[in-house]
């Protein structure tokens, strides 16, 4: 028998699909693996990020037409759907 975490493990693994962007901009100055985030959005097509970066990601407002969100909000947007 597998414990429950198991299986919503092998769940999750059959719905991703693992990408690693072709290139890491520099975009934000203070903050190095902000830019990691960045660029594994636009390799995603990502139709948002959601973040609790105030003080750099969230301060971007959008990325390369990507909306960069915070937490409630993406939840607002997800609920919409």
């Amino acid at each position: 028998m597998e414990a429950s975490g198991i299986s919503a493990n092998r769940a999750y693994i059959e719905i991703v699909e693992l990408l690693q962007p072709t290139s890491v901009p520099r975009v934000v100055a203070h903050d190095a693996d902000d830019d990691h985030i960045l660029a594994a959005a636009l390799a995603a097509n990502a139709d948002l990020i959601a973040s609790g970066d105030r003080k750099h990601l969230l301060a971007l407002r959008a990325y390369q037409g990507v909306p960069i969100i915070d937490a409630a909000e993406a939840i607002r947007r997800i609920s919409d759907q």
